[in-house]
């Protein structure tokens, strides 16, 4: 059987894959892996599907000892890589003999990169995959030192991908769609444009922002919402009016109004953005 051990996993280990979405009537999150596209060139760097399950490993740490010769692929935030002390690169395919152990540094650049294992890892899916989400607790538990992770049939990476480590700026542009509830805040174009900056208190549910408080229009200001429905994306404003950026494993309702939401094609760069990094959001109608 083919196998791969998990020698040390840093700071969060977990087996993410595209998500399980469409279960939000279930108050199931859609969750999967925050960096989409480093997720899905990892996997065909390995020779897998797009959608094979992989490793999303925060702030680096991670060490892996396969049972058997593999292609591995480590992709998302700029990191050192090496199998038994020699130097691997990032962003390219990786052959790992039986017995060897690729290890993961902590990142120069971003906060989450990703590991795909030739075959993809086989491990049981709930609700249609196999991420696990922090929130709701569904799939399979984070990693410990000592598990070991069956793989699939490994495929053949067809060497198509040529690309280069992306480098986050320490300045996000970000386009977000106004409403539902921009109508609930005094110039909410203007006011959200911020400039904000990202908290340590963010994780896979939300980016979370400091910076001047948005203001409720005075008609709104004692006002309360019945839960509505949340996306991914959602830029919801609690009560001290700094604003949360919802991630995969975000709650499906909330009761805070949501001032915009986030484009899509901006979420894999809050996803890696460190602390301290600024956030400008560009509204649009």
């Amino acid at each position: 059987m083919r196998t791969v051990e998990v020698v040390a996993t840093g700071a969060q280990a977990l087996v993410q894959d595209l998500g399980r979405p469409g279960h939000a009537e279930l108050g199931v999150p859609p969750s999967g892996a925050l960096d989409v596209p480093a997720l899905r060139l990892a996997n065909r760097l390995a020779g897998n599907v797009e959608s094979a399950a992989g490793i999303e490993a925060l702030l680096g740490g991670l060490s892996l000892r396969p049972s058997t010769s593999c292609t591995m692929a480590i992709t998302g935030a700029l990191v050192t890589v090496d199998v038994d002390g020699r130097q691997v690169g990032t962003h390219v395919a990786v052959h790992v003999a039986r017995g060897q152990t690729l290890t993961i540094g902590r990142p120069s650049a971003g906060l989450r990169c990703y590991v795909a294992v030739s075959g993809g890892l086989e491990v049981p899916a709930e609700l249609g995959s196999r991420s696990y989400d922090v929130l709701s607790e569904i799939g399979p538990p984070p990693l410990e030192p000592g598990d070991v992770l069956p793989l699939g049939a490994p495929g053949l990476p067809d060497g198509s991908d040529v690309v280069a480590p992306h480098l986050p700026s320490a300045e996000l542009v970000v386009r977000a769609w106004l409403g539902p509830r921009d109508d609930w805040f005094t110039d909410a174009a203007a006011t959200l444009a911020g400039p904000w900056t990202v908290t340590s208190d963010s994780n896979r549910v939300g980016v979370r922002l400091d910076g001047a408080a948005l203001c409720r229009v005075p008609e709104r200001d004692d006002a309360e919402l019945p839960s509505e429905g949340l996306l991914t994306g959602a830029i919801q404003v609690p009560p001290n009016g700094l604003p949360v950026v919802f991630l995969a494993d975000h709650p499906t309702t909330g009761g805070y109004p949501v001032i915009g939401v986030v484009s899509a094609e901006h979420l894999p760069g809050l996803a890696q953005a460190a602390p301290g990094t600024t956030v400008r959001f560009r509204a649009a109608r």
